[in-house]
């Protein structure tokens, strides 16, 4: 029986974990429910098993029948701070917590992974890696997992680490997408604080109106990225917030603004980090005021691997049919701490679509939405296409 044949056999166990996740999502670092039901889930299975000390994690490893490498793969299990707005019998009852993303969905193929890998283990030239990782929304919870010695649960650093991302829309139903190289940005703030002086707002001449000046180094930051940076190797600076002042006719002494900076190669990263900072500092100069100025350095930039991009391509071709897996021309903006993963041993990251029958891709809600629904049909391709690909992997396909 095929890895897509057990995978349906088992649909039913994989949708009632996948619910019971949902209607009990956990943020953060610390998923102690989370984890209880993902042990469960695993229980019974020859797996050994290890869980996280600085965060709720779970790293199952199963040995092969036969000695080999190891494969990776990995799961993320946190939710958001999101309150859910869907009437679905397994809607979330938690107030501001959701599975607005999906990673409900990944630990249940994980677990189904984990299952039909089990039940084939003696033809397994090597180990596979469960990475049921907490923390992914901003939390860093694959460097954490990884400071905790993931890559390295095997005995041996993996030859391959993959990964998987379901989205709500932008993919029909069922479509695998992927492709070599960049596939999701890095993601770095940006924050400056302009120090004026403050006064009365009939007679600015009188004062140092950090407004004024932090509202020409917005409009400024853009303009230097344009003239800056290759439009084919992009660069994306977005301010989502801007403070200052407390009433209409006082000039306040201090503004400040945040913005969200996305780069796809580690040159702009490096580069746009020095050109903000000089954009900012030179006009705040130029209207003698200063600037304070800080870059926070997020998630780098997700690399798949060409050959692991390639392998995967092919091995979802192979096992849904060539209608089911799409080249994506194009990275996406968001950003993903699997990169931390990636950054150490070759792999790929590839998106299922989920959009629920009925629902327009181009238009349905996306991915941390309240809205966002996301279809429990792909639970058990994504199960499948996790466990032929670390099969097939150890198999020396590739």
């Amino acid at each position: 029986m095929s890895f897509t044949e057990s995978a349906q056999d088992m649909r039913d166990e994989i949708v009632q974990l996948r619910h019971s996740l949902h209607t009990t999502p956990e943020i953060g670092l610390q998923l102690p429910r989370t984890q209880e039901k993902v042990l469960a889930a695993l229980d019974g299975l020859p797996l050994e098993i290890k869980t996280g000390t600085a965060l709720s994690s779970v790293t199952a490893v199963l040995r092969g029948g036969r000695p080999g490498p190891a494969v990776l793969l990995r799961g993320d299990m946190d939710a958001l701070p999101v309150t859910e707005k869907n009437d679905l019998p397994y809607v979330s009852r938690l107030a501001g917590q959701m599975h607005a993303c999906g990673h409900d969905l990944h630990t249940a193929m994980l677990v189904g992974a984990a299952r039909l890998l089990s039940a084939r283990r003696d033809e397994l030239a090597g180990d596979v890696v469960f990475m049921f990782q907490p923390g992914e929304e901003g939390h860093d919870g694959a460097k954490h997992m990884i400071d905790e010695g993931v890559l390295d649960a095997a005995g041996s650093r993996p030859v391959a680490a993959y990964g998987m991302h379901v989205v709500s829309s932008m993919l029909p139903l069922a479509l695998f997408a992927s492709r070599p190289g960049p596939i999701m940005a890095a993601a770095d703030t940006f924050s400056v604080t302009v120090r004026g002086r403050g006064g009365h707002g009939s007679s600015p001449h009188r004062s140092l109106d950090p407004i004024q000046a932090g509202c020409e180094m917005v409009a400024a930051l853009q303009s230097m990225v344009t003239r800056t940076f290759d439009v084919f190797d992009p660069v994306v600076v977005t301010v989502g917030s801007f403070h200052g002042g407390s009433a209409d006719n006082i000039i306040p002494d201090d503004a400040r603004f945040d913005a969200t900076v996305r780069t796809f190669s580690k040159e702009n990263r490096t580069l746009v980090k020095r050109r903000l900072v000089e954009v900012v500092e030179g006009i705040a100069a130029a209207h003698g005021l200063r600037a304070e100025a800080s870059f926070g350095m997020g998630y780098p930039v997700t690399v798949n691997d060409e050959s692991e991009a390639d392998f995967l391509g092919r091995t979802a071709g192979e096992l849904f049919g060539p209608g089911r897996y799409f080249v994506s021309p194009q990275p996406v903006m968001g950003s993903e701490d699997f990169s931390y993963v990636l950054d150490s041993v070759p792999g790929a990251f590839v998106f299922l679509g989920a959009c629920p029958p009925g629902r327009d891709p181009a238009t349905a809600p996306y991915n941390h939405s309240p809205e966002a629904v996301f279809d429990d049909s792909v639970l058990p391709d994504g199960a499948a296409l996790y466990a032929t690909l670390a099969h097939e992997r150890l198999a020396g396909v590739g």
